[in-house]
């Protein structure tokens, strides 16, 4: 049996972090993804998603209440920041700083599966 993805009722990392990465993820470069209008320039070279670059991060892309039931409107758009978050036990392994961000928003640490990870 495989275990509902729990990121679909999350959305704390979202909401709790800086999304930076390499200007060139945007759709401004060649072959770049992010959508650049929901970007903001931090360094010469890098940019965060919108709204994360404040004292309460809340990534413009996040849809939904965090907590509850929440998506990425760019998901598969997403930066390689997201792409390589790992939620706690996606591989087999717990994630602290997913367990941190689950709890800024009161939420419990996702528990170790009893069968196979979720998809």
């Amino acid at each position: 049996m495989v275990e509902p993805n729990p990121c679909m009722t999350c959305g704390a990392c979202c909401a709790s972090f800086r999304v930076s990465f390499y200007w060139g993820e945007t759709d401004a470069a060649s072959g770049g993804l992010v959508p650049a209008h929901l970007t903001e320039a931090i360094a010469p070279h890098r940019v965060a998603m919108l709204g994360t670059n404040q004292a309460k991060p809340h990534c413009i892309a996040l849809q939904g209440v965090v907590g509850e039931c929440v998506s990425c409107t760019i998901y598969a758009l997403r930066s390689s920041t997201c792409r390589e978050f790992s939620a706690s036990w996606e591989h087999g392994e717990p994630n602290p700083t997913c367990d941190r961000a689950r709890a800024n928003y009161g939420l419990p640490p996702i528990p170790e599966p009893l069968t196979q990870p979720f998809v």
